[in-house]
């Protein structure tokens, strides 16, 4: 089952601009959950949905008081509350 098929299931990407979210899951493994857990993205973190680019892709967020640039893909895999 793909991430994106449980219907309650919130990830950073659904989080509207202007909006914060507390992230309560990674999910996946190897390099692209280290990755992003080396910028600073776990659990408990709060993360403000700062913009979107033009096509909507990159998101760009705060968390932990710096801007980062997520791509959707990376996004989709951070489950927030």
């Amino acid at each position: 089952m793909a991430i994106s098929d449980n219907k309650n299931l919130r990830t950073l990407r659904d989080i509207p601009v202007g909006q914060t979210a507390i992230v309560k899951r990674i999910h996946g493994s190897g390099q692209l959950k280290r990755h992003i857990m080396d910028m600073g993205i776990t659990k408990g973190s709060e993360v403000l949905v700062r913009k979107l680019a033009p096509l909507g892709d990159p998101i760009e967020i705060t968390i932990r008081g710096y801007q980062l640039s997520l791509r959707k893909s990376e996004c989709e895999i951070i489950e927030v509350e």
